[in-house]
């Protein structure tokens, strides 16, 4: 058993040995894509390994176009040469693609728009599939040897074919040919009559051309000498000249415009041989000619805004104050009083709003939307309910004036009576201001302390620094005047007296109520003789005669 395993090693190493050294026996070039034919019997394993080494891959062909060339690459082969094609089955076999009857191509799909079977047969059959001069598809088992196989080579570009019949093409795939009319990059091409070798090589742009490792023009007829400009002959010497504008590179055949390899940071500008560098709207050149920095539009030209100029990179950007907005360029006043709404009346002012109060009324210190009741006389009318003449409000600072008989009056209150303030009272309409003897300070808004006790002297320093406190603005809570003080009073016990006439008068008519009662059930005893009677609300059960 160790001997035939030994055996059919050998053998299957013979056989991937003879794919891998098939030389090429035909090949053809179509836009971008090559294929080559190679005589070596052998098993699909050792044909895909053929391909693969050159850089390639089993033969797919999926088009018409691809059956063409597959055709060339047949037409001297024998009827009865079978090939391998990049077809077989994969491990997991299913209807996926009924064209293909479940097989796929060698790069892993099954997209095609072109079969030719050669008979139907069932899906998932055998493993792989060859082809012969008549083009037909016949299923195989991937062991059997067959005659040879085909391969494709897929690149992104080529060059086209030398002039002339004496050049030797030699591929990276191993085809040696002088026909074909595309060569994929790295081709080689020899022309012994002009002692020239040339390489297809890509070029920058992405166009692939031909080329030597050599500086210089090669013979003119030969793709224009190899010039990207004009090639020229002087005395059996061709070389290349570049138009007005452009300069000749290291390898004397290449064109370059002189700002192809300037340094300038943003723009450059031809000047004959030469260049300039010029930089984008908003920026200026450097004192190097080469590098750009931005102009600070806002400095240059400080009317460049109507309001506020920012400045960016390259630019600037204009914007307007609070209470304006940017409309074509111009700041334009936005009317804010149709969004904002103030207690008793909005003014739209340039930039913003304002809210006013009616007469007798002040902003209020906190809210300056709303608005508070305000008097600048010691006296002012008080603000009543028009149906409750006794529903009266005074501003802060005022008490309701509870002594006059006609129309209420709201007299200020005087705060320095009220002995709030522990230094000088000064009494103020609606408040009073407390200030304090010289060499003292006020501690809190109404306690006088001497200035030493507020002195800190810094460690280290030797300064002084005074901290004096400021008095807060809103007045201290206010007394009650003394007139209203003894309406209070007398009010209070005015409603204790009521209250106790009201329960006298309760009880002595409950007590009254219970006599009669006792009354009204002695008497219907005594008169309704010989009858069983309650009478309720009476103690006794009933009397019968």
């Amino acid at each position: 058993m160790l001997a035939v395993l030994v055996v059919l090693g050998a053998a299957l190493g013979a056989a991937l040995a003879r794919g891998l050294g098939a030389p090429v026996a035909g090949a053809q070039c179509v836009e971008h894509d090559c294929f080559s034919l190679h005589w070596a019997r052998g098993g699909f394993a050792g044909a895909r390994q053929g391909c693969e080494k050159r850089g390639g891959h089993l033969m797919t062909v999926r088009s018409t176009v691809a059956a063409d060339v597959l055709e060339l690459l047949l037409q001297n082969s024998t009827a009865a040469a079978r090939l391998w094609l990049g077809l077989h089955l994969p491990r997991d076999c299913t209807e996926l693609s009924r064209r293909l009857r479940g097989f796929h191509w060698v790069t892993g799909d099954a997209n095609t728009d072109y079969d030719n079977w050669r008979r139907d047969g069932p899906v998932c059959g055998r493993a792989c599939v060859d082809v012969s001069r008549d083009l037909r598809w016949e299923e195989r088992r991937c062991q059997d040897s067959l005659d040879g196989f085909l391969c494709e080579y897929n690149y992104p570009g080529t060059c086209r074919g030398l002039p002339g019949g004496d050049v030797t093409y030699r591929t990276p795939f191993g085809a040696q040919d002088s026909d074909l009319v595309a060569l994929p990059p790295d081709t080689e091409a020899w022309l012994p009559a002009l002692g020239l070798e040339l390489v297809c090589k890509k070029q920058d742009g992405g166009r692939f051309r031909w080329s030597t490792h050599l500086p210089g023009a090669w013979a003119c007829q030969v793709e224009n000498g190899g010039c990207e400009g004009t090639c020229q002959e002087k005395d059996g010497h061709p070389s290349c000249a570049c138009p007005e504008g452009r300069k000749l590179e290291a390898d004397d055949r290449s064109c370059s415009a002189p700002c192809a390899s300037a340094p300038c940071e943003q723009l450059c500008v031809p000047h004959g041989a030469d260049f300039i560098c010029m930089c984008h709207e908003g920026y200026e050149l450097t004192e190097d000619g080469v590098h750009c920095r931005d102009i600070d539009d806002c400095r240059v030209n400080p009317q460049v805004c109507e309001q506020i100029c920012i400045n960016t990179e390259g630019g600037f950007e204009c914007h307007c104050h609070q209470g304006y907005e940017l409309v074509e360029g111009k700041c334009k006043d936005v009317i804010d009083c149709y969004t904002v709404f103030c207690q008793h009346h909005c003014e739209d002012v340039p930039g913003g709003y304002r809210c006013i109060c009616f007469e007798g009324y002040a902003p209020h210190p906190k809210d300056p939307f709303k608005c508070v009741l305000f008097c600048n006389e010691s006296q002012c009318p008080a603000e009543c309910d028009p149906h409750v003449q006794s529903n009266c409000v005074c501003p802060d600072g005022f008490i309701l004036d509870e002594t006059e008989t006609g129309p209420k009056m709201c007299i200020d209150i005087n705060e320095c009576e009220m002995q709030h303030c522990d230094g000088i009272c000064t009494n103020t309409l609606g408040s009073f201001r407390c200030d304090c003897p010289e060499g003292q300070v006020l501690h809190d808004p109404y306690t006088c302390v001497n200035r030493s006790d507020f002195e800190i002297e810094i460690s280290g320093s030797g300064e002084i620094y005074l901290q004096t406190p400021v008095p807060t603005q809103l007045p201290p809570a206010k007394s009650l005047h003394p007139g209203a003080l003894v309406g209070i009073i007398v009010g209070t016990l005015s409603m204790i007296i009521i209250l106790i006439a009201l329960i006298y008068h309760l009880m002595k008519k409950h007590f009254i109520a219970q006599r009669g009662m006792d009354y009204k059930c002695s008497s219907s005893i005594e008169k309704e003789v010989g009858l069983y009677h309650v009478t309720p609300g009476c103690s006794s059960a009933g009397q019968k005669l």
